[in-house]
């Protein structure tokens, strides 16, 4: 019998150790995102916009046009950057109108206005400490609707929906709730819709939908509560080309589309067991959209896999079509067609327009990877864990043309962990996943209990289990791998950021399964975090956790540090809001004291999450030179230099 080793002619490598022609600077550039979809529809003829991250201009955010000869045109030069604070997550940071730009300055968090002729010019006070978001154009009385967030001395900041006149005079529309998003203008600008919620619900959780009607005068009347279903989440009201409104409601375990009736109440209209919303971290999300011709086009998500079709909105039945992608984001109506963010395994998020005859033409695309280079698909899969319960993922083996591992060896596993915590996994390619597999790490993208995208009793798992829940999903899948031979089980990593960074220090601290792992801006501890993150999840542990402070230090790694002796690695950007830098300096002097290998990277300029370009290639490179250093891995020779306090290894893996 022929061996394999006989008929495969890759060179044999240890895994971790392969050469790739993916770089930190692919992974760099993939940071340039595409957002806040909008179409101009009183440019002659619509005219699509969007937002563009830019990491190699410190992470600025641009307006883009696609103008007549189909090119992307720039509607911003620096410093200018179209990026809203509010909630700290922001989105919905620019409207536009008949070539008219309204954006909000990342800098100052004013409205400005860009109009035709190129000009720019503030709307709001630049003095006013106060933040706008999701920018709702009147034609009819040439105003924005947005949300607003004001600060209070000694207090949380106030959120209110106000209108911003075109002299930049602003007066309240409604104020009283906690929170509110997801305003909707109807086409006669009679009518203004939006959700609302409280404290210590999160917008996933449960949101009422209200409105104030507008008379011809432009006066809006008192606020009216149209729909508070109890615990049920709904997301993104939206009128059809009639007025009639629709919303996404989860009162029937998934996010299904809901029309409103001549009596006022709202009915479902799909019944899938598959999921048309997104959790609402960010403004500006769009999971449906109605077409000039009536048709109506949405996309939805299950176990994973995003679909993009039409509804039937006699029968309600959900049409999805035949296209190659599935991942989707920001979807759009641009006349008869729908515009929208698309990807696939192999293909990068990139703009894509699909006519009636559901034929797709690309019209912008973000950077891709080398061209030969073998490329891992990720692969569904269930695990049991913990209280008979089943986790879901997607596993990633290492990939190369050129390299395989050595006999008898298996190849060290990262654990991925993202935010949210309701958050999900996608299948979209993504760079850094592929800069770990083609150098022979597997990959397994853990879609723990808690996240998006298995329905509302799935996603509300985490109530109470936050750091229990998502610890066990994490340690029972790298164990399955294990059995299943898939993984060297005692060369496990773990990575994860924000909400995933407090889940790697979790299962760095109450369990033995990982040999080590990098916190990107993670939580060490709870009770700290309570007193000062910022408002939109100043209550969120309450819902995750609770409030009793014996839960909290029970749950905290800091508190037990004593018990975390693996190496760890903490990125940090020192002007982050929602977690702040001292839980990151406090769980690594904690370590080190203890003498634990401990490597601390900090980003002076970055906030909650890392935008710049230098600063990406800095993260991601560290990570790969403190796994190559603290698993011993040999043939490595191209680690960046990196500080690891208590660790006897050599200075570089070579």
């Amino acid at each position: 019998m022929t061996s394999t080793s006989e008929t495969d002619p890759r060179e044999q490598r240890p895994y971790g150790s392969w050469p790739s022609d993916i770089t930190a600077d692919h992974v760099a550039a993939a940071g340039r995102k595409l957002s806040d979809v909008r179409i101009d529809t009183a440019a002659g003829r619509p005219t699509l916009c969007w937002i563009e991250s830019r990491p190699d201009e410190a992470g600025r955010n641009t307006v883009m046009r696609l103008d007549d000869n189909g090119d992307a045109i720039s509607l911003l030069d620096a410093p200018l950057s179209a990026r809203s604070a509010v909630h700290e997550y922001g989105g919905g940071a620019f409207e536009v109108h008949a070539g008219i730009v309204w954006f909000v300055n990342a800098a100052d968090q004013a409205i400005y206005r860009r109009n035709t002729d190129g000009k720019i010019e503030a709307v709001t006070s630049v003095e006013d400490d106060v933040r706008f978001a999701d920018l709702q154009y009147d034609a009819r009385h040439d105003r924005l609707f947005v949300v607003a967030e004001t600060p209070l001395e000694g207090g949380e900041p106030k959120a209110s929906i106000e209108i911003v006149a075109a002299d930049g005079t602003r007066g309240v529309v409604a104020e009283g709730h906690d929170f509110y998003a997801s305003l909707r203008l109807c086409a006669d600008s009679e009518r203004l819709v939006w959700l609302a919620w409280n404290h210590p619900d999160m917008p996933w959780d449960a949101t009422e939908l209200w409105q104030t009607e507008i008379d011809a005068d432009g006066i809006p009347g008192t606020p009216q509560c149209l729909w508070a279903p109890t615990d049920v989440s709904l997301f993104g009201p939206r009128f059809d080309p009639t007025g009639r409104l629709h919303i996404v409601c989860d009162e029937n375990e998934w996010w299904n589309l809901y029309r409103e009736q001549e009596t006022g109440t709202f009915e479902p209209l799909t019944r899938e067991c598959a999921e048309f919303g997104v959790p609402q971290w960010v403004f500006g999300q769009s999971t449906y959209s109605f077409t000039d011709d009536g048709r109506l086009i949405a996309m939805a998500t299950k176990d994973g896999t995003w679909r993009l079709g039409e509804v039937d909105q006699h029968s309600g039945e959900f049409m999805p079509w035949p296209l190659a992608w599935d991942f989707y984001e920001q979807l759009q109506a641009m006349g008869d067609e729908v515009v929208v963010v698309a990807a696939d395994a192999r293909t990068p998020k990139q703009l894509v327009a699909i006519d009636r005859d559901r034929t797709p033409r690309v019209l912008r695309a973000t950077d891709g990877l080398p061209a030969d280079t073998a490329l891992a698909t990720p692969e569904p899969m269930n695990w049991p864990t913990a209280d008979g319960d089943t986790a879901h993922g997607l596993f990633y083996a290492p990939t190369s043309h050129v390299y395989r591992g050595l006999e008898n060896e298996r190849p060290p596993l990262i654990l991925k962990c993202h935010g949210g915590p309701t958050g999900a996994t996608s299948t979209a390619l993504d760079a850094r996943i592929q800069y770990w597999t083609s150098r022979g790490y597997a990959l397994l993208d853990v879609n723990y209990r808690g996240s998006t995208g298995y329905g509302r009793t799935y996603r509300q798992k985490l109530t109470d289990a936050w750091g229990v829940a998502d610890v066990a999903d994490c340690e029972y899948g790298a164990r399955y791998l294990t059995e299943r031979g898939l993984v060297d089980g005692e060369r496990v990593l773990i990575s994860g950021s924000s909400a995933g960074g407090y889940t790697v220090l979790c299962v760095l601290t109450f369990t033995d399964v990982a040999a080590a792992g990098a916190s990107y801006y993670g939580i060490g501890d709870l009770r700290r975090l309570m007193a000062s993150t910022h408002k939109f999840e100043s209550r969120y542990l309450h819902r995750l956790i609770g409030a009793d402070d014996a839960l909290l230090t029970e749950r905290s790694p800091l508190a037990h540090a004593e018990r975390l002796s693996c190496p760890v690695l903490f990125l940090q950007g020192l002007k982050d809001k929602v977690v702040p830098p001292d839980q990151a300096e406090t769980m690594a002097e904690a370590l080190r004291e203890r003498g634990v290998p401990v490597a601390y990277v900090v980003f002076a300029d970055e906030r909650h999450g890392f935008r710049d370009a230098a600063n990406i290639r800095t993260a991601i490179e560290s990570e790969r030179a403190f796994y190559t250093r603290v698993l011993g891995i040999e043939g490595v020779d191209d680690c960046t230099a990196l500080a690891i306090d208590n660790f006897d290894g050599p200075a570089r893996a070579d």
